[in-house]
Order: C-alpha cells, then structure tokens, then sequence
C-alpha cells in the first residue's frame, strides 16, 4: 500500500456485529503501545465511521420496534 492507509470493506456492506467488531479492534489499536501514528488519522476516520453507521442502525431499529410496540396497543 503506497499511502499507508489499511484497505476496508465498505461500512454499508458489514453487518452491525461486523462494524462493532471493527471499531473495538481499532480501539484496541490506537489505545496500544503499538500504535503505528503514521494511520492515526486513518484510525480515527474509519472509526468514525463505523461509529455513524452503527448509531444509524440503531435508531433505525428502535424507530422499526417502537412502530411495531405503537401497532400491538391499538
């Protein structure tokens, strides 16, 4: 890789399990000794995004089972 930025599959493309699992993984990274602070940024911006995804899915998920919960006490 000429730019040094770690390859990733598509945010839109993983399952919620797939995203958390990765976020938790760059945590790791960047909390380690190891940390390699020339992928900082690149860190940081793909945790981002994970992170938006995953907030996303959840309050789409929540607005679907607060939908359902309203249908069931009519």
């Amino acid at each position: 890789m000429s730019d040094n930025k770690p390859e990733y599959q598509p945010v839109a493309d993983m399952s919620y399990a797939e995203a958390v699992g990765q976020l938790e993984n760059i945590l790791r990274m960047m909390q380690s000794d190891k940390c390699d602070i020339d992928r900082l940024a690149a860190y940081t911006k793909r945790a981002t995004e994970l992170l938006k995804e995953c907030r996303r899915r959840l309050t789409a998920t929540d607005e679907e089972l607060r939908s359902i919960l309203a249908d069931l006490a009519e």
